[in-house]
């Protein structure tokens, strides 16, 4: 490690330094990522971000260079996967700082799978728009192999927007506290089949998903009439931090699932459909989503339907410890 550093683990004091760093990260990376200070806030009192054993940072003086920060599943099945996410400011690049902290991320990770699924196999996952100059090169060096590729799409809501129809025996809900649990035991049903997917308990909801981020007014659930139960959701999530800095309002669709048993019927479609309305109703002016390419109930060209094309591609890389 770099002797001129201090290196020290994260701390939720570090939110406006995190944040800071981040989009000097933007300003190079160019990857549609800005935040704000309780954005960074946010994810560092992650409950399944153990800051002492899971993160480390550097800094020169009072200002953060560079950065590790790991998240456990508090559930898994045969494979523990455990997600290294970091960066490094622009000016102090090639300098082995990402290579220190990609190491002492894969060294966490390890720590934190003995605590909490040592039975299990480890993995360690990256997510990372694969345009980012050195990456690749980064991550190949440290035993890291690409295993999955997403797709972020975009969808301009100034044009005419096309109609889905609600599927008969369905109706659609607005967010309420009231539905909150229906949203979740959705999202973790009908992400069951989807390659990494865990289900997300209450508390990582509340971080993840229902956060400060979190638009429940162009959130929707599409309920069976008949029975009461839920059929299929979309969340909505919108970021200041971007709109500020880009001028673009953008709703993105951060979940959208459909349980098994109502696949095939227009679920997603008409929920998508909505959706897209009532963004552009409320002034949004783009509505965005990311897929992963092999995903198991046909995503990509459901949303390509709905007028969304493609715009950058994510790689997934992965290391099997």
């Amino acid at each position: 490690m770099d002797a001129a550093l201090t290196w020290r683990p994260l701390t939720v004091e570090d939110a406006k330094v995190s944040a800071d760093l981040l989009n000097a990260i933007e300003t190079v990376d160019r990857i549609g990522e800005n935040y704000r200070e309780e954005d960074t806030l946010q994810e560092l009192v992650d409950p399944y971000a153990d800051l002492e054993r899971g993160s480390l940072a550097a800094f020169e003086g009072d200002e953060m260079v560079g950065y590790m920060k790991l998240r456990y599943k508090p559930a898994a099945e045969e494979v523990h996967r455990v997600f290294l996410d970091g960066g490094v400011h622009p000016d102090h690049r090639r300098r082995g700082i990402g290579t220190a902290l990609v190491r002492a991320g894969v060294a966490g990770a390890k720590a934190l799978h003995a605590l909490h699924h040592p039975a299990l196999e480890l993995a360690v996952d990256v997510h990372k728009c694969e345009h980012i100059a050195g990456v690749a090169e980064l991550l190949r060096s440290q035993g890291f192999s690409p295993v999955r590729y997403f797709q972020r799409m975009e969808h301009p809501l100034g044009a005419a927007l096309g109609t889905a129809p609600i599927p008969d025996g369905l109706r659609i809900e607005p967010w309420s506290e009231g539905t909150d649990e229906d949203f979740r035991l959705v999202r973790n049903e009908s992400f069951k089949d989807y390659w990494s997917a865990a289900p997300m308990p209450a508390d990582g909801w509340k971080n993840k998903i229902t956060n400060q981020t979190f638009r429940p007014e162009t959130s929707f659930l599409l309920r069976d009439v008949a029975t009461g139960a839920p059929a299929g959701i979309l969340v909505t999530m919108h970021w200041e931090a971007d709109a500020a800095a880009t001028g673009v309002r953008d709703a993105h669709f951060m979940v959208i699932g459909t349980l098994r048993e109502y696949r095939g019927r227009g679920v997603a479609s008409a929920l998508i459909s909505h959706a897209l309305r009532t963004a552009a109703d409320q002034g949004y002016d783009s509505a965005s989503l990311s897929v992963d390419s092999a995903n198991p109930s046909g995503g990509t060209g459901i949303f390509e339907k709905a007028g969304f094309t493609r715009k950058v591609r994510y790689v997934r890389w992965a290391l099997e410890v």
